[in-house]
C-alpha cells in the first residue's frame, strides 16, 4: 500500500513538471517510484576518481597547514639563522640578510600556494556535490514523509468509516429495541 502510495505521489510531482525540476530532482523521484536508495558514500566516489596530482595537491595542503609543518619549518628557520650568524661567523654560506633563505622561501611559497589553492578548489567542489547530495537525499525524504501521510490518511479514514458504520449500526440496534 504504501508503494502504492508513493508511486502515485510521484507520478502526481512528474506530471505537475513543467520544466521546473531539475534532472537530479527527477532522478530522485523516479528511484522514490522503484524504491532505491539515493544515499551513497560521496567521499569514496570522490577518492575514486581523483587523479594521482589531486591526491598529491590534498596531501601538501594537508601537510603545509599543520602545526607540524609550521612548528618544524620555524626550527629550521632558526637553525638557519644561528648556523649562518653564530656557528659559522667567519665562513657563513648566507651571510645575513640571508638571500639565499629568502630565495628558498620565494620558491617554496611559489609552489606550495598553487598546490593548496588546487586542494581548495577540489575541497569547495567536494562541498558543491556534498550539498547537492544532501538535498537529493532531503527530497526523498519528504517525498517517503509526504507519503506515509498519506497512508496515516488513508487509515483514518477508513477507521472512522468503521467506526461511523459500527455507530450508526448501534443507533439503528438502539432505536429498534425501542420500538419492540
Amino acid at each position: 500500500m504504501a508503494t502504492d502510495t508513493i508511486a502515485v505521489l510521484a507520478k502526481q510531482l512528474l506530471d505537475l513538471d513543467e520544466g521546473e525540476l531539475k534532472p537530479h530532482e527527477r532522478s530522485v523521484i523516479e528511484r522514490c517510484v522503484r524504491r532505491l536508495a539515493v544515499s551513497r558514500n560521496i567521499n569514496l566516489d570522490l577518492e575514486r576518481n581523483s587523479t594521482f596530482g589531486q591526491r598529491i595537491a590534498d596531501r601538501v595542503a594537508e601537510i603545509g597547514g599543520s602545526w607540524a609543518f609550521i612548528i618544524g619549518f620555524g626550527v629550521f628557520i632558526a637553525f638557519w639563522v644561528v648556523a649562518n650568524t653564530v656557528v659559522l661567523v667567519s665562513n657563513a654560506f648566507d651571510p645575513y640578510p640571508f638571500i639565499f633563505l629568502n630565495l628558498t622561501l620565494s620558491m617554496l611559497a611559489a609552489v606550495q600556494a598553487p598546490v593548496i589553492l588546487m586542494s581548495q578548489n577540489r575541497a569547495a567542489a567536494r562541498d558543491r556535490l556534498m550539498a547537492t547530495h544532501d538535498y537529493e537525499v532531503n527530497l526523498k525524504a519528504e517525498i517517503e514523509i509526504a507519503a506515509l501521510h498519506e497512508k496515516l490518511d488513508q487509515i483514518r479514514q477508513r477507521e472512522l468509516a468503521t467506526m461511523i458504520e459500527r455507530l450508526e449500526k448501534a443507533l439503528a440496534g438502539m432505536s429498534g429495541g425501542k420500538r419492540a
